[in-house]
């Protein structure tokens, strides 16, 4: 049997609160399409608060990228930790299981338009590495 880890893990949450913020956008039910760019900065302490946070950075025509930070907290003293981030890429579905579109998203302050912007290079490397993949070039 496998011995426990001390250190609790952020990702399974952060995907969990992910596929919410990508719900809530698209009005749908919605698929995980892929994990991207997973970050592991500093253990998860048993005992800490952990908190997730999640927000959809880009959507294309059907699929949309949800950028996750999660952050632990020391309830004692109240200091907290960036522990993981990652980017995960759902796909929205319509009634019949099939890929359906998604409301574009509008990026309006600064922070929103750096989001939107490296979420978009993000998403055309992931599909020209899929065409590299299916062996289309480019």
């Amino acid at each position: 049997m496998a011995k426990p880890s001390k250190y609790p893990s952020g990702c399974p949450l952060g995907i969990r609160v992910a596929a919410v913020a990508a719900i809530r956008h698209a009005h749908r039910e919605c698929v995980t399409v892929s994990v991207d760019k997973v970050d592991f900065r500093e253990p998860i302490h048993v005992g800490e608060l952990v908190t997730a946070m999640a927000r959809v950075n880009f959507a294309g025509r059907t699929s949309m990228e949800v950028g996750v930070k999660v952050l632990a907290e020391n309830v004692l003293t109240g200091d907290k930790r960036h522990t993981n981030s990652c980017y995960v890429t759902y796909v929205a579905l319509d009634a019949n299981g099939r890929p359906t579109a998604v409301e574009p998203i509008v990026p309006e302050t600064p922070d929103e338009k750096r989001r939107y912007d490296r979420a978009a290079k993000r998403r055309a490397n992931r599909v020209m590495e899929r065409r590299y993949d299916q062996g289309r070039g480019e």
